[in-house]
């Protein structure tokens, strides 16, 4: 059985050069923390879930929670379990009738349940190990591929492609201020300024 160590959703980020979503998780205890690619709407959802915003219906997540509920089922916890060809693999672990169900799932799509459910988000050692990053870690040796078409792609050292294809996010990298996550950037506070 793979070792786990518990994490939590650090933050959302998008990235100014080309708008892709990073979600951020931090290991419990420590200043480790995993960064994954992630789709616009996944984004949104887990945004929409930690920020605890009502909506008028529910959204897909909100639907797949209702559903497990419905049916008598729980989720128990999340997993990110393994890292291939540049994916992450996530898995819900979910309890219903006396049995516990392992359910395939896209890591972002099991982090928005997550949040909704007020489950613990564990990560294998193994993948901690392979593409974690530690704030004083020089970001240019980490080396990140780019995002692909199909999210949940991971920022890989060993990736193919050389320094044009990381130059895009070179900058993103050097200015993501792993200590002050929490605190939101000069963009976010735009984001919230009323319109004129």
């Amino acid at each position: 059985m793979q070792k786990m160590v518990e994490v939590v959703i650090d933050s959302v980020r998008v990235s100014l050069t080309n708008q892709q979503r990073i979600v951020v998780l931090r290991e419990v205890n420590t200043e480790r923390y995993l960064p994954i690619w992630i789709g616009p709407y996944e984004a949104e959802s887990i945004t929409i879930a930690l920020q605890e915003i009502e909506v008028a219906r529910p959204q897909t997540h909100d639907l797949l929670k209702n559903v497990l509920t419905t049916l008598g089922a729980r989720l128990v916890r999340i997993e990110v379990i393994s890292l291939k060809d540049e994916v992450f693999f996530g898995n819900l672990v979910v309890e219903a009738e006396g049995r516990t169900f392992n359910i395939d799932s896209r890591p972002s799509d099991a982090l928005a349940l997550a949040v909704r459910s007020h489950v613990p988000v564990l990560v294998s050692r193994e993948v901690l190990d392979s593409a974690g990053v530690m704030p004083e870690d020089d970001a240019r040796s980490q080396k990140p591929v780019p995002p692909p078409a199909q999210e949940s792609k991971a920022v890989e050292p060993e990736a193919e492609g050389g320094e044009e294809r990381l130059s895009v996010f070179e900058d993103f990298l050097q200015n993501l201020d792993l200590d002050n996550l929490d605190t939101p950037s000069e963009d976010e506070d735009e984001d919230k300024k009323p319109k004129k």
